[in-house]
């Protein structure tokens, strides 16, 4: 199982393309494939796979598009797709851990390693990973029932979980723009060319090209990270014509025997690789708007890892962007804002819902996992090259005045005005809004607990600046939005599950 913080440099990886430049701001030459490929280490980590699973995945993927002899537009929406692939991978979260009883990122992570269509693996599978907190907590009969349940798909069963991953990354990918083929390959990532997969059961040609392509890249991928290139071959020979599409099989058994493949797939260079392998001519570039939809587009991501967050991220903005007006910030420094507030907690997708949603006290052990999150935030979007400042901000959510916050413990004078800001939008947010443990609090309780701790904790002036926004007309109609704040809203939208910790 992988850490929670995935080990390596935090140096930047969106490197402008200067050879292709049409004027000396690094915004109008940067790549979106870079932007995208260093944000996708969080998706790895939502998934319990090693860091840049989704680069090597994209790696091969494009190997076996190429010797398939795909043209450059499909090429692109395959290239896209394949980075992208898990964009849905947090919105059954909650359900995993409610149905296994266990770290939803072990479950998956597990689960990729398994043929379930072999009736022993499955069975295996599923006396492995289901009911161990059931067994703990009620003994013998308690795990039958939970591995019963499991095993007849007992509240929705495997493919209501793959299909609200497989649709809520297809709907993410379309929000931002990507054409309609890469959405459709990323809805089909667990469809089989014998028609066992989900979540349509779907088979043959009726399967989209890329989506054959992905299903195969990701499961090599997988194998090859845990047992190497022989197992990664081996995988897909044995599972060529009822998994995978066999030419799919052919076509990537031909480019594994070349020479330094998997060097050049699994490598120190492999993000470089990965960089090259956009066709030329169709190359995405990242202008300001369309990085405010990528982090846009993680928040949803984020905040889907558990019904309880329902919206956080935007919620945050909201109200830093309130504060930011009151205080008459800059227009660069509310961009700024913005995208901190946007993707602030997307460390907390490497937090298993075992600790997201558990409905009591955490202990110990438990809170310094979630503590930990501010610094995975930060690490991953310093990644981006534009996004350094953004970085800072993030990671500091949870930072005090006295120096007694997370994760680094500055004191006043080195927490820059945006973090300060970050930090009290991001407090209030929490406490009115429900948690597992708790129900939301009145705007006035919050804010009451929030002055207590004015000079300490928050800063007075942002905290005044807060409660000025309230009155007004947007202020207001943010903190009318119950329904917004609501887990069983976050159900009902595709946004979460209803499964959570109180409704066990």
């Amino acid at each position: 199982m992988p850490e929670s913080v995935p080990p390596g440099d935090a140096t930047p990886h969106a490197v402008p393309d200067a050879a292709s430049a049409d004027s000396a701001d690094a915004r109008t030459t940067l790549r979106l494939a870079d932007v995208v490929a260093a944000l996708t280490y969080a998706l790895d980590v939502t998934e319990g796979q090693p860091e840049g699973h989704a680069v090597r995945s994209c790696a091969i993927g494009m190997a076996v598009g190429r010797r398939l002899g795909t043209d450059d537009a499909a090429l692109s929406a395959l290239y896209y797709a394949l980075l992208l692939k898990d964009l849905g991978c947090s919105s059954n979260a909650a359900r995993l851990t409610a149905t296994f009883g266990a770290d939803d990122r072990t479950v998956k992570h597990a689960f990729k390693l398994v043929d379930t269509s072999r009736l022993w693996e499955g069975t295996r599978f599923v006396l492995g990973q289901a009911g161990r907190a059931a067994l703990r907590s009620g003994g013998v009969r308690a795990w039958y029932r939970h591995v019963r349940d499991v095993a007849t798909g007992a509240g929705g069963g495997h493919r209501a979980l793959i299909e609200v991953r497989c649709e809520r990354g297809a709907d993410i990918a379309h929000q931002l723009g990507f054409p309609g083929a890469t959405s459709a390959a990323i809805r089909a990532l667990d469809e089989r060319w014998d028609g066992s997969g989900f979540p349509y059961g779907l088979s043959g040609d009726a399967i989209p090209l890329a989506g054959r392509i992905l299903g195969l890249a990701q499961t090599v991928e997988v194998f090859h990270a845990a047992h190497g290139p022989r197992a990664a071959r081996t995988v897909a020979r044995r599972r060529s014509r009822r998994w995978f599409d066999p030419h799919v099989v052919d076509a990537f058994l031909e480019v594994e025997r070349e020479a330094g493949f998997w060097e050049r797939v699994a490598g120190p260079e492999a993000e470089r690789h990965v960089a090259s392998l956009e066709p030329e001519g169709l190359v995405l570039r990242a202008d300001d708007a369309r990085l405010d939809r990528v982090a846009e587009a993680f928040a949803r991501v984020i905040d889907a890892k558990s019904p309880w967050t329902y919206r956080h991220s935007e919620r945050v903005r909201a109200l830093a962007l309130g504060i930011a007006s009151e205080l008459a910030l800059s227009e660069a420094q509310r961009t700024l804002l913005s995208r901190a507030a946007l993707l602030h907690d997307l460390g907390k997708l490497a937090v298993p819902n075992t600790i997201l949603d558990k409905p009591g006290r955490l202990d110990a052990e438990e809170f310094a996992v979630i503590r930990r999150h501010p610094a995975l935030s930060e690490r991953i979007v310093r990644r981006v090259a534009p996004f350094q400042e953004v970085a800072e901000v993030a990671g500091g959510h949870h930072e005090r005045l006295d120096g007694h916050g997370y994760h680094q413990g500055r004191r006043a004078g080195r927490l820059r005005l945006e973090v300060r800001i970050l930090a009290v939008a991001d407090a209030f947010e929490a406490m009115t809004a429900s948690r597992p443990y708790r129900d939301g609090m009145s705007t006035e309780r919050a804010l009451e607990i929030l002055r207590q701790d004015a000079g300490s904790g928050v800063d007075a002036a942002c905290l005044a600046a807060l409660e000025r926004h309230l009155k007004t007309d947007e202020g207001h109609a943010l903190m009318s939005s119950a329904a917004a704040r609501d887990p069983a809203a976050a159900a009902g939208s595709g946004e979460g599950t209803r499964t959570t910790a109180r409704s066990r």
